[in-house]
């Protein structure tokens, strides 16, 4: 039995190994070390007094808070199948740019409000949000011990389901996010996904509404693919000649039964303790199996989805240029899979999650501090930007997506110099989105993420518009009712500018956000071709929009 040590900045544990399955994407079994999770001693947490400081485990001089990614241990060995084990996320960046000089601002009666905040109270609030990551982090690796007990009994019972060992991304999301959601956690199957075809989902098939999703599609079995048959159905192509498809409905009901007699076992075993794991959120027809599962003092739920996974092309970016803001070939690295989960009993439909988790984890790995400012945000999200009724209008997710979106929009370093600013960055795409709401899905702009009850978007925006303004009024913690935004007098034409028609991509790109920023007396530019590019939007504006005096 080997012994591995893994290290973080909050906490330091022994791990025995052991061998463990794992399988290509054809489903040839092959042997490798991987992390035994039932018999990990669990993480030593420091007490208070002695944990470090946020601050003093900063990526640079800037005080920026340590990289999320930097309280996670490396990657279980047995990644998806096919897939390339992964090294663990990146360490944060050591790396500091020089502060740039002042520079003028635009012409607002306001106080600048970036500025009236004071860069000490910024750093304030993201040292306390980043002090709980790393009691998260042990919660979720908790909880995640009790979830592969089951999918390891599941695998035994019937090996077409799968264990991916690799978890980071999910623990990488859940230390991120600050509200309970959902974990969702992936199953794949042992199927040649490749030798799939996929094929548009017939209403005629589904039997339900999941056909009128987005990307909705049937996977076709071709008589090469053997062992599946019990798992399959038969449908009909355009030319009314019967196929067999692999029929999501089946493939659910067959993993819930399994993990139903995985929970049962593991109790009679004594592997589960009283109050380890609830099942009453496994509901008939659902689309995912939720578990709520105990991890330290809190209950975490997992959303256990059968996945089906195939080689695809890299999504066509309808003329944005590839990968700018981000790593070289970090798009073909996350896009790289195609991820299908249920939508209905009969249809399928593509998943982004784990590429957008990818796309965030290549996000940590540049300079600045942008996950920090994601970290803010969701705080106050979490916080004082919820309705009345405790209900998000904004979620976790919407914000994973601004962020992506701002470092493509803002690819120059300089953006990213300090905490402040960068949560300006975040805060206009985030603004423009709330005032047309319309939020395009960053690998498919097509796709609107902002459907749904429009009054609460509009409830919404003046909270954020708000912040804004006054940042100083929310940069603090409290458990009592959230912040109001009364008394913070709105711009008209600030918000005239975000309500420009957003028509065919019109005023989504840096220099049309570049205007905002300075209006928001938050842009600090030096680079005179942006500079010029942004005067020159800005007196057009001026002369459009009937507001501006």
């Amino acid at each position: 039995m080997l012994q591995r040590k893994h290290s973080c900045s909050f906490c330091t544990f022994w791990t025995p190994s052991r061998l463990a399955l794992s399988t290509s994407r054809d489903g040839a079994a092959t042997l490798h070390w991987a992390q035994s999770h039932q018999s990990r001693v669990q993480a030593t947490t420091l007490s208070r007094h002695t944990m470090p400081s946020a601050l003093q485990c900063s990526r640079g001089d800037d005080g920026t808070a340590p990289s999320p990614a930097s309280a996670l241990p490396l990657a279980r060995p047995g990644s998806h199948p096919g897939a390339t084990p992964q090294p663990g996320l990146p360490p944060p960046s050591t790396r500091s740019l020089p502060a740039l000089p002042p520079t003028e601002l635009s012409a607002l009666s306001r106080a600048a409000p970036a500025m009236a905040a004071g860069g000490c109270r910024w750093r304030s609030c993201l040292e306390v949000v980043s002090s709980r990551q790393g009691q998260r982090v042990q919660h979720f690796q908790q909880a995640e011990d009790i979830l592969l007990t089951l999918l390891e009994h599941i695998h035994a019972e019937e090996p077409r389901f799968l264990v991916d060992y690799s978890r980071n991304l999910e623990a990488f999301e859940f230390v991120l996010c600050a509200s309970e959601d959902a974990v969702v956690v992936e199953v794949p199957l042992r199927i040649d996904g490749d030798a799939l075809r996929v094929r548009p989902c017939q209403p005629t098939d589904s039997g339900s509404a999941g056909h009128g999703q987005l990307g909705a599609c049937s996977l076709e079995v071709p008589s090469v693919v053997t062992g599946v048959g019990d798992w399959t159905s038969t449908g009909t192509t355009d030319r009314m000649e019967q196929i067999r498809c692999l029929a999501p409905g089946k493939v659910l009901q067959h993993l819930k039964e399994l993990l139903v007699s995985a929970i049962v076992q593991c109790q009679r075993r004594s592997l589960l303790q009283p109050g380890d794991l609830s099942a009453e959120n496994l509901k008939e027809g659902a689309m995912e199996l939720s578990l709520l599962v105990r991890g330290g003092w809190r209950t975490i739920r997992f959303d256990v989805v059968p996945v089906v996974r195939r080689r695809q092309e890299i999504p066509r970016l309808d003329g944005r240029q590839r990968d700018r803001g981000f790593p070289e070939g970090t798009l073909q690295k996350a896009t790289g899979d195609a991820h299908f989960v249920p939508a209905s009993n009969h249809c399928w439909r593509p998943s982004t999650h784990l590429p957008i988790l990818k796309l965030l984890w290549a996000v940590d790995t540049l300079q600045g501090p942008r996950l920090d400012s994601l970290r803010l945000l969701e705080q106050l999200r979490s916080q004082d930007w919820r309705e009345e009724d405790g209900r998000d209008g904004l979620t976790f997710n919407h914000l994973k997506m601004v962020l992506l979106w701002s470092t493509e929009l803002f690819p120059s370093p300089e953006d990213w110099q300090d905490l402040e600013g960068s949560v300006y960055r975040l805060l206009v795409v985030l603004l423009r989105c709330l005032a047309t709401q319309r939020l395009p899905h960053f690998l498919h702009p097509e796709q609107n993420l902002f459907q749904g009850d429009p009054h609460r978007l509009a409830s919404l925006y003046p909270k954020v518009e708000a912040f804004a303004w006054d940042p100083a009024r929310f940069l603090r913690f409290h458990f009592g009712l959230p912040t109001r935004a009364d008394g913070v007098q709105a711009d008209p034409a600030f918000r005239a500018l975000l309500q420009l028609p957003a028509k065919d991509g019109a005023h989504w790109d840096t220099a049309y956000f570049d205007v905002l920023l300075s209006q928001l007396q938050v842009y600090h530019i030096q680079d005179a071709t942006r500079r010029s590019a942004m005067s020159c939007l800005l007196n057009k504006l001026r002369r459009d929009i009937p507001l501006w005096s």
